[in-house]
């Protein structure tokens, strides 16, 4: 990665006139006078960094907001820590563990049958350069979490998102949260799950890399499918920029080693309410009414990388997701 690339890794990049707003805003300034009381949304990995600010923001611009997560005590914990600034906030947890397929699938039969409309789902979850590791299901954990289980989530909540745009006339936002990291070299073992899952070719960054990419082809992917039946769902992906937060508890050095790129990444790195613009900027802001099948840096369009754009890539990687899903018993 040259210097332009890691520049824009921490910086953000894309940045541009369109909409107002660059790498130093934050989520609370892009949706600032937005009132969203009449919208449900689901944010996954809201219990810490970008995903816990996410969901805060959207609460307090009135959303209902859903918060799946591994365990209901820790749920629990930010929740109270958002209803002690916000008392008015409303917030629901409910259980669920994104690396496994039967928990995707409860948590979505349990949503379905309780609440009547979805308006936001935002996959925002995910885990970085982990150890080799499978999940419950026999699938490499990084790709389990960061695409597989997403991909099922929003499988099986898409027909209450395209029934509620019907019902409400409101545009359903459907937004993953990918990374510039999705730039890496691409290779063809995305496509076969015992390459994937293949121990003595394991890349911890490779892996994580490929993930990535799968979050900017289903977004795009899904935008055109929805496209072509005439629904009123759209589908984005973004890049967040370089943020602190405990994604990187996998990096295997030493403290003081973290300590040093800490102290000479500091003025590149963006806050956790930066981090999380461009994600409340895509769910909440009336600028994206009509915005589906694009990619975004800094709350402005972006153009992620080639092969991410490959309409014939993202085709095929939807299919062998599909299969993967039929072939794991996680279709419905």
């Amino acid at each position: 990665m040259g210097f332009w690339k890691w520049s824009s890794f921490f910086w953000g990049g894309g940045e541009g006139p369109s909409s107002g707003f660059g790498s130093s805003s934050t989520a609370e300034e892009v949706t600032q006078g937005i009132r969203a009381g009449h919208l449900t949304a689901i944010v996954t990995g809201a219990t810490s960094g970008i995903g816990k600010e996410t969901a805060r923001v959207l609460a307090l611009r009135g959303a209902t907001v859903v918060i799946p997560c591994r365990t209901l005590e820790s749920g629990r914990k930010v929740k109270e820590s958002i209803l002690e600034h916000n008392p008015d906030a409303r917030i629901d947890i409910m259980e669920m563990d994104l690396s496994s397929l039967d928990s995707v699938g409860s948590f979505a039969r349990a949503f379905n049958s309780s609440y009547q409309h979805l308006n936001i789902l935002i996959n925002n979850a995910g885990i970085m350069a982990s150890p080799f590791q499978l999940s419950k299901d026999g699938v490499e954990l990084q790709f389990a979490t960061n695409h597989l289980g997403h991909f099922q989530l929003t499988n099986l909540l898409l027909d209450k998102m395209k029934k509620t745009a019907k019902e409400t006339g409101i545009q359903g936002r459907i937004i993953n949260v990918s990374s510039l990291g999705h730039t890496r070299q691409f290779d063809e073992s995305c496509f076969n799950l015992e390459k994937i899952n293949d121990q003595s070719k394991y890349a911890p960054f490779g892996a994580y890399s490929h993930s990535k990419l799968a979050n900017i082809w289903h977004a795009n992917e899904l935008s055109r499918r929805l496209q072509e039946e005439g629904s009123n769902v759209a589908a984005n992906s973004l890049h967040p920029g370089a943020i602190s937060t405990n994604l990187c508890r996998y990096l295997n050095l030493k403290p003081f080693i973290l300590d040093s790129i800490a102290a000479v990444m500091k003025a590149f790195v963006k806050s956790i309410p930066q981090g999380a613009s461009t994600t409340c900027y895509l769910a909440l802001h009336p600028d994206m009414k009509g915005v589906t099948g694009k990619y975004f840096v800094n709350c402005n369009e972006a153009l992620p990388s080639f092969t991410a754009r490959d309409r014939v890539l993202s085709s095929r990687f939807w299919d062998f997701s599909q299969e993967l899903l039929k072939r794991l018993g996680g279709g419905r």
